[in-house]
């Protein structure tokens, strides 16, 4: 698909399954960070989520030729970077706040990713598409109403993390535009392998600093169990994300980043006992309708091949 073409009904149905799929099961990375934070710093979790992702890869990139890098080396580099950058910053956020209160403030994410895209790829975005977006950042903001507290220092964390994954997300766009499948695995390989060494120099000088969330610690069992469990979760969902990139656009994907927010607002109250009240259920409700206008407009936009 061309920054200047609709998809086609087939591209839109499948992206919105990959995309809907993957923010359903990545707040559990956000979750399982926050339950290890008060042992394990977030510098070492997110080293341990790349290592673990570019282990869980390698053996389908190796048979579908994912690690083909081609002329994208600084491109692919600088997704790893971003990612292990991002992971660090939003981990270190949720050491201190409250899981939904943490993602309610990341979700500026999805608009700064329309907006570049619109700017740096050509992507059209309309004011139907804008409203769906704006619409989506409402109701996080009525599921999470931050406290005055929440936006001091501490919620430059989950901003800063926001304007990475933007990034993120429109260099893979850029990559992921006319790929496979095959260069949807290999990508989250490069990110994994770049994260990882991104970061080790990073943790190796990260005890001299003093910076609790660049410390290191050995896991025992259980930790070690979450990890994995949160490597998966990871590694599943970002190349889900990749293969919607691959077939719908900005403007389209936006919209549905915040049924994430669901799954956040499922685990707090499932692990911290955060019970959602009726305001929390409006919100819930605008950011699915969001999502399902887009959805049901691109359909009928689609072109039929």
């Amino acid at each position: 698909m061309t920054a200047s073409h609709q998809p086609s009904a087939a591209d839109l149905r499948q992206g919105v399954i990959f995309i809907v799929s993957a923010m359903l099961i990545l707040p559990g990375i956000d979750a399982i960070a926050k339950g290890l934070s008060g042992s394990i710093s977030a510098g070492e979790v997110a080293w341990v989520r790349h290592v673990l992702q570019t282990i869980f890869l390698l053996p389908f990139a190796l048979r579908d030729g994912g690690l083909r890098i081609g002329p994208n080396l600084w491109s692919h580099i600088a997704r790893g970077v971003l990612m292990a950058a991002v992971t660090v910053v939003f981990f270190a956020a949720l050491s201190v706040m409250p899981l939904a209160d943490a993602i309610s403030i990341f979700f500026v994410s999805p608009l700064m990713f329309t907006l570049m895209s619109a700017v740096f790829l050509g992507e059209p975005i309309g004011w139907r598409r804008i409203s769906a977006v704006l619409a989506g950042l409402a109701g996080s903001v009525l599921i999470v109403r931050p406290s005055y507290a929440v936006f001091g220092a501490t919620a430059l964390l989950p901003i800063l993390a926001a304007f990475g994954f933007a990034l993120y997300m429109l260099l893979t766009r850029k990559l992921a535009r006319g790929g496979s499948v095959a260069n949807a695995v290999g990508m989250q390989f490069y990110v994994g392998v770049f994260g990882a060494l991104a970061l080790t120099p990073v943790l190796l000088v990260g005890p001299m600093t003093g910076l609790p969330f660049l410390a290191v610690a050995m896991p025992n069992g259980i930790e070690w169990g979450l990890l994995v469990l949160l490597g998966a979760i990871a590694t599943g969902g970002h190349v889900l994300v990749a293969l919607a990139t691959r077939r719908i656009g900005a403007g389209q994907i936006a919209p549905f980043q915040y049924v994430e927010i669901v799954g956040a607002t499922t685990l707090g109250f499932i692990f911290f006992g955060d019970f959602p009240d009726p305001l929390t259920w409006v919100g819930v409700a605008v950011i699915v309708s969001s999502g399902l206008y887009v959805y049901f407009r691109e359909r009928k936009l689609a072109a039929p091949h």
